[in-house]
């Protein structure tokens, strides 16, 4: 099982932003995942891989074909507080789910 973390690549967010990003995003999508996925995946190590995305239309590209698989899924959207406008879509997160059903979804995407 894994957990896959798009991240946009064309906002500009430094490295303390993306990991909080990132975290959010992965946090988000558990929280949606029934309790047999969330044991299986906290069993199995918690892995995590984080890609790029290209801009807002891809991260809702991606969230429409988790939902399509029926994955778990989460898009941040910033706060505002530091580098980016209140609202700015940042990172998806897909899964935990099965590995094969995972990559259905994100395996054309480059890793970050």
């Amino acid at each position: 099982m894994k957990q896959v973390i798009a991240a946009r690549t064309d906002i500009g967010m430094g490295v303390g932003k993306l990991a909080a990003q990132v975290a959010h995003a992965s946090l988000s999508a558990y929280e949606d995942t029934d309790e047999r996925t969330r044991r299986a995946w906290k069993g199995g190590g918690q892995k995590k891989v984080v890609v790029k995305a290209s801009g807002e239309s891809e991260l809702y590209e991606i969230a429409e074909k988790a939902r399509l698989e029926g994955l778990p899924h989460a898009i941040i959207r910033d706060a505002g507080h530091t580098q980016l406008d209140p609202g700015t879509p940042t990172t998806i997160a897909v899964g935990p789910g099965d590995d094969e059903l995972v990559d259905r979804v994100t395996g054309d995407l480059s890793l970050y």
